[in-house]
């Protein structure tokens, strides 16, 4: 079996890392127990580009437990959790490629190991290896049936694709769920990311202003946590709805050229490019420290700071100061990639139980539909979305009303009235 990890020796720490995380995963291991007696995805060939962590190794241990022959490389160069890596290789027999901190060259070599085994479905997140069947190996396409995206990025990337009419395989957008984005990235991102960013720095974040790059529901998650820590919250945007949403739930909400004046955090998430720019960075106080916990490290404009520093050290562990030409030190932090995963440990395994439910859930439901699809990027059915809820309040040991009979029958009808 080939594979690339940093270290097999780390595998035994690795293996109990993911007994840790399995334990808080109930959903997945409802799902498990069903794969391993049906065995739906016996012999299919399935390329996994994703966060190489704990929960992900439970996404994998489930998809193989169902028959499935997973090879899984990373989706961000600084996100690897190196002794977990080396466990899916050792325990579980799964061929991993993915070293942390490797160089982009590596990268992209460990993205085409995977899609050597000739994949029928592809698991996605932030829609590299997905960019690189349909650019540099086009010859695996006819063999793809499906996939699935991860990430608010990867997903733009795809819908792009879809409206150019290049895409080749219909993509199941599990980001979407309301099982995914209204946990995994509100409460998820909120809690790894202020970890990454108190992790990396060891600063205080009460009484400090702390500025929010965008007020989806991951900027939510990270202005909610952000406040409960004591930070004065100011939130930036380009659309008039989030912004205002975000001025009603209690922030303050700016132009990044003012907040940057303000802010003693900075922390974008929003999918776009250069939305810290090199005119905010000049207009930064002394120490501003500058994270990202968007899928790439594109949201910041690492290119031009470097152009305007005098000077540039590593001061600390995920920390590069930056000595502009005022005096003025700027922080970046984590190489301004995912903050999440470059200096903690990425969300809490019961957010991602319900993540990678959808996401094996998803898999399962393209290769066993038997209306073929349209070359789109799909929502995650609702009736899996249900599914998954229900089965995570089961979990959590809470139950809900049902309705009755006479208020089934009023929601159907129109002659009722008052």
């Amino acid at each position: 079996m080939k594979y690339d990890v940093k270290d097999i020796k780390l595998a035994k720490g690795g293996a109990l890392r993911i007994e840790w995380a399995n334990q808080n995963m109930p959903v997945l291991n409802r799902i498990r127990k069903r794969f391993e007696k049906e065995k739906p995805f016996k012999g299919v060939r399935l390329a996994a580009c994703l966060h190489v962590t704990t929960e992900t190794a439970s996404l994998m241990q489930t998809l193989k437990s169902g028959g499935a022959r997973v090879a899984l490389c990373a989706s961000n160069p600084l996100s690897t959790q190196d002794d977990v890596a080396a466990a899916l290789v050792k325990h579980d027999k799964i061929p991993v490629f993915a070293i942390k901190g490797e160089n982009n060259r590596t990268y992209y070599k460990h993205i085409n190991a995977v899609l050597d085994t000739k994949p029928r479905f592809t698991m996605d997140d932030g829609a590299d290896l997905v960019s690189i069947l349909h650019s540099e190996r086009t010859e695996l396409l006819s063999v793809v049936q499906g996939g699935t995206e991860e990430t608010t990025t990867g997903i733009i990337r795809l819908r792009s694709m879809a409206a150019d009419g290049v895409l080749k395989y219909p993509i199941i957008a599990v980001n979407d769920a309301q099982t995914k984005h209204f946990f995994d990235n509100r409460y998820g991102t909120g809690q790894s990311t202020i970890d990454g960013i108190v992790r990396a720095t060891n600063r205080l974040l009460a009484g400090s202003n702390f500025v929010v790059c965008g007020y989806g529901w991951c900027g939510r998650g990270v202005a909610m946590r952000a406040r409960g820590m004591g930070a004065k919250v100011i939130v930036t945007e380009v659309d008039a709805l989030p912004a205002l949403e975000a001025v009603m739930d209690g922030f303050t909400v700016m132009p990044m050229s003012k907040a940057a004046r303000s802010g003693d955090f900075f922390c974008t998430l929003t999918g776009n490019i250069n939305v810290i720019r090199k005119d905010h960075f000049l207009g930064m106080k002394d120490g501003a420290i500058v994270a990202n916990s968007g899928h790439f490290n594109v949201e910041l404009d690492l290119a031009g700071l470097e152009r305007i520093a005098k000077s540039r050290r590593i001061i600390r562990e995920f920390v590069e100061e930056f000595t502009l030409g005022n005096g003025h030190r700027i922080n970046v932090l984590g190489e301004g990639r995912l903050i999440n995963l470059a200096a903690a440990e990425g969300h809490p395994s019961s957010v991602m139980d319900m993540s990678f439910a959808n996401q094996a859930l998803s898999i399962e439901f393209m290769m066993k539909n038997k209306k073929p699809l349209a070359m789109q990027v799909y929502p995650v059915p609702k009736k899996i979305d249900n599914q998954i809820a229900k089965e995570k309040l089961a979990a959590m040991g809470t139950k809900i009303d049902r309705l009755t009979p006479e208020q089934k029958k009023y929601l159907a009808s129109w002659d009722i009235g008052t």
